[in-house]
């Protein structure tokens, strides 16, 4: 491939085991092939957070709190090669 060219990969999950794990598994691909990688660099956890009224009437203190979190990583192949682009497992 062209020297100036680059894949940027973003992965979002709720897990951050999976996260981690697949991110492994590019990287290690990415390398077999013979690319040059940076990363995987983690990037900020976004946290959502809902609070829900439990009391079906008046009880305003009685609540549960919930929240997601969604983890975020980067991958970015530099110099990939032809066959980092075809590779298939």
């Amino acid at each position: 491939m062209n020297n100036n060219q680059r894949i940027r990969i973003r992965l979002k999950a709720f897990d951050h085991r999976l996260i981690d794990r697949s991110t492994r598994a590019i990287v290690e691909t990415a390398r077999r092939t013979g690319a040059i990688i940076k990363g995987p660099i983690p990037l900020p956890t976004k946290v959502e957070r809902y609070t829900v009224l439990i009391s079906p009437h008046v009880d305003k203190d009685a609540r549960d709190q919930y929240e997601i979190r969604t983890h975020k990583r980067l991958v970015d192949i530099v110099q990939p090669t032809d066959k980092t682009v075809v590779y298939k497992k």
